[in-house]
């Protein structure tokens, strides 16, 4: 097996501050001389006047004297005090000269020196023999002289240095370290032939559509002359476009898997930083490195960060960094051979906003819609999201598939989590369908609040909203069907329903306002049983208000405006409307009329189903929880089901006998009209779940 070629390690900077270190450690450990004795002035004037004293060096800004001592003297001066001279050494020359015997300390120099001068006049009429030599100095110190003059400018460059790492951030990809000479580089990580992932095209559920182009792109990589020997020629970028969470970034990933060829991959944002021009020197690099690399691809994720349409921001000269790195985007999208082998994939879910030179064919000759998903592509994502589950034999992927319109492919994979985590928590051995049911309430509605402190009243209130909105859209057509229903709290709602929408591609006005009157039936039935209205229909009001104005202004379905849209998707018009004043107040009219229509329509309903919408808050107050087959057992079998909708509940038997005790004590009092009057409500939102 042939040897791996070793890694080259990079220079590291860091290595030069070690060597300094080390160095002025060496220079102070040369300098440092063996540890003499101390002794006191004292003993050094007794030294000195028996002639034990071969030198003395005093040292003025230490204010210290260093004593050599005659060799031939070192057995009398231990002698002489053998306790206090036991550890002085024996007379030897060092590497750096010989070092003192003994050290004292004095605090009056001038004193000393004629201490000093005292002594030698005694020694020398005693004799040449006696006398020693006397040196004055100031010694400087060396060392801290050089660390006084460099400490400032190396806390200086470490701290430019440490700064210049955190605003290139870090090491980038393909571009080396991250200090300021590499912070123009490009930043995109690069995948080597398919190593670095694991993600292939099995692995993406439903989105056959977006496959099948994506693969054409890796199938041209792969084999290229089955294409350029017919004369086509392949799309130099494709652009995924989609709402969050639809599967746009785990194509790209599979296709860095599947592709075996160079896979580049970085994030719009990258290219952005605080220095004038580094984008597009970024921009550069990156294709310089790509060329280098081709046949190769290109992934940009959420290309908007750099891709926006050009003069939109109102800001004199904040874009201009931006612009710049778009032109020169653009510039090396359109640059490339029809051989170059270099193809960009990018993705969006803002595709309204891009620049419509980055939209030409040329450069994203291809726009890959990733749509949500619809019922049989869910079965495919449920199906992938399972398998690394414990899940429960009993569990039907097509029953969770309908239970989950309009969820895309990543909370598909949440909701499963979720379940797993639900039962965990239970200490279950295998994922049940009751713990899927659980987490579709935890995603939807949010997490219940059973200890929340509402007063009976408020409850009473609260059950006749929900069944104001389970009878209207019982009764209604074209309402979606009821699924559950519930009076327990959960996330900001005191209360919550849950619908089954109907899978439709299109939706005709008469479905729009029957889901207008349903979801106006539950502040409807709060003025029909307690004559007064509340805040807690604030999602509801929302709701409708967005409905008709989409309806009046964009869709073209009010009588009073006519054929007319003014949707406006880039949102150019945010400041300026695109129409008069007159016209505006006639949309204002005409939605104030079409809710008010629909909520007095809503009134009515329940006015006409009085009894019955008293005997399900009744029930709704008994059980907290009502499902389906309990309205089937007030108003019977709704007459526009096509087929039964599954229930959520965990145990399937009939609820008629149990019920029957409550309907009956409720229409004893269908007779009289409910006079408790609420203070005050709260102002929680109503989670129901709707289309639209």
């Amino acid at each position: 097996m042939a040897d791996k070629p070793q890694k080259k390690r990079n220079f590291n900077a860091y290595w030069i501050y070690a060597l300094i270190a080390v160095l002025l450690i060496s220079f102070n450990l040369m300098n440092l001389r063996d540890k003499s004795l101390s002794i006191q002035k004292g003993d050094f004037e007794i030294l000195a006047t028996k002639g034990y004293v071969e030198k003395l060096i005093v040292v003025k800004n230490e204010e210290k004297g260093e004593v050599f001592l005659k060799a031939e003297k070192l057995d009398s001066i231990k002698a002489l005090d053998g306790d206090k001279y036991k550890n002085l050494k024996d007379i030897k020359e060092g590497f750096v000269g010989r070092s003192p015997d003994l050290i004292f300390e004095t605090t009056s120099m001038e004193n000393f020196e004629k201490d000093v001068d005292e002594i030698q006049e005694k020694l020398e009429a005693r004799g040449p023999g006696y006398t020693f030599e006397v040196v004055y100095e100031n010694r400087p110190d060396y060392i801290g002289g050089i660390l006084s003059w460099l400490l400032l400018p190396v806390i200086l460059i470490v701290f430019w240095i440490f700064i210049m790492r955190r605003m290139a951030g870090g090491a980038g990809g393909g571009g080396g370290g991250g200090n300021i000479f590499n912070v123009g580089k490009s930043k995109a990580k690069l995948f080597e032939k398919g190593k670095g992932t694991n993600t292939t095209f099995k692995d993406v559920a439903g989105l056959e559509g977006a496959k099948e182009e994506v693969q054409e792109v890796v199938d041209f990589l792969k084999s290229p002359k089955k294409y350029t020997e017919l004369g086509a020629k392949i799309p130099k970028g494709a652009l995924l476009v989609g709402p969050p969470g639809t599967g746009k970034t785990l194509l790209a990933k599979a296709v860095a898997g599947e592709a075996k060829v160079p896979f580049f991959s970085l994030s719009g944002s990258d290219f952005v930083e605080m220095f004038v021009g580094v984008g597009a020197s970024r921009v550069r690099d990156l294709f310089k490195q790509a060329k280098e690399k081709a046949p190769c691809i290109i992934f940009i994720d959420e290309i908007d960060a750099i891709g926006r349409a050009r003069g939109k921001n109102a800001n004199m000269g904040s874009n201009d960094e931006r612009e710049n790195t778009l032109n020169q985007l653009l510039t090396e999208m359109d640059g490339f051979g029809t051989n170059s082998g270099v193809i960009i994939l990018a993705a969006t879910n803002r595709a309204d906003i891009l620049d419509s030179a980055l939209m030409r064919a040329g450069r994203f000759d291809r726009q890959i819609y990733v749509d949500m998903p619809d019922l049989n592509e869910r079965k495919e994502i449920f199906k992938v999201h399972t398998s690394p589950l414990k899940v429960e034999k009993e569990v039907d992927i097509d029953f969770l598939a309908k239970q989950t319109p309009g969820f895309s492919g990543a909370d598909i994979a949440n909701l499963c989590n979720e379940a797993a985590l639900i039962a965990a928590r239970k200490k279950k051995k295998f994922v049940e369908k009751q713990d899927f049911l659980d987490a579709v309430d935890r995603i939807i509605g949010g997490l219940e609040k059973k200890n929340k402190i509402i007063t009976a009243e408020e409850k009473r209130k609260i059950a006749f909203h929900e069944a104001g909105h389970a009878t209207t859209s019982w009764l209604l057509e074209y309402a979606s069907p009821l699924v559950k229903v519930t009076i327990v709290p959960r996330g900001r709602s005191l209360g919550a329903a849950w619908y089954l929408p109907e899978e439709r591609s299109i939706t005709t006005t008469a479905q729009l306002l029957d889901e207008m009157c349903a979801t106006m039936g539950g502040r409807a039935a709060e003025e029909v049983m307690f004559g007064e209205i509340s805040t807690g229909a604030l999602s509801d009001l929302e709701k409708v208000t967005k409905q008709a104005y989409a309806m009046v202004s964009m869709y073209g379905l009010s009588d009073e405006l006519g054929n007319i849209s003014y949707y406006d998707p880039q949102g150019q018009s945010a400041f300026v409307k695109p129409y008069s004043e007159s016209r505006a107040q006639l949309i204002d009219a005409e939605v104030t009329t079409m809710i008010e229509q629909q909520y007095e329509r809503a009134k009515k309903i329940l006015n006409d189903n009085k009894d019955k919408l008293i005997a399900l808050a009744e029930v709704l107050l008994q059980k907290e929880v009502i499902f389906k087959d309990d309205l089937v057992t007030i108003f019977g079998k709704r007459q526009w089901d096509k087929e039964e909708t599954p229930l959520l509940k965990e145990d399937p038997e009939t609820v008629e006998a149990q019920d029957a005790e409550i309907i009956s004590e409720s229409k004893e009092e269908s007779t009289q009209t409910p006079t408790e009057s609420a203070e005050t409500s709260n102002s929680a939102e109503d989670a129901s779940q709707n289309e639209e």
